[in-house]
């Protein structure tokens, strides 16, 4: 949308990371199966660029996981609005750390971490 762009007319690449966040979060949270919050985003590129109206869709896949944390890699493609060309616009590793109720670091569950 036009209020996500850059004074260029160019999408924000902090939209995009925003967007690739939310992917790693759902992920995050599905994978631990509990609540999951970003402490970490490392190598984070822009190699490609949207223009408003492209459609984003954001790839995740497991890096590593640890006892209580997930290293997670994201793709972020956009799709030209008319076509079916692809660009691969943003990519970057996201930590999460997966909290208890006390939001205090909590073990994800050997038999999850078993299936990772």
């Amino acid at each position: 949308m036009p209020s996500d762009t850059n004074p260029y007319g160019g999408v924000f690449g902090g939209w995009l990371m925003g967007q690739m966040g939310l992917a790693c979060g759902s992920f995050a949270s599905r994978k631990s199966v509990g609540k999951a919050i970003l402490v970490a985003a490392d190598a984070v590129r822009f190699p490609g660029a949207m223009a408003v109206g492209d459609e984003l869709s954001v790839y995740v896949e497991l890096l590593k996981q640890g006892r209580t944390s997930l290293r997670l890699k994201a793709e972020a493609f956009g799709r030209e609005r008319d076509g079916d060309a692809e660009t691969l616009v943003a990519e970057g590793e996201f930590t999460f750390v997966a909290l208890d109720e006390n939001n205090r670091p909590r073990e994800i569950a050997a038999e999850e971490r078993a299936n990772g």
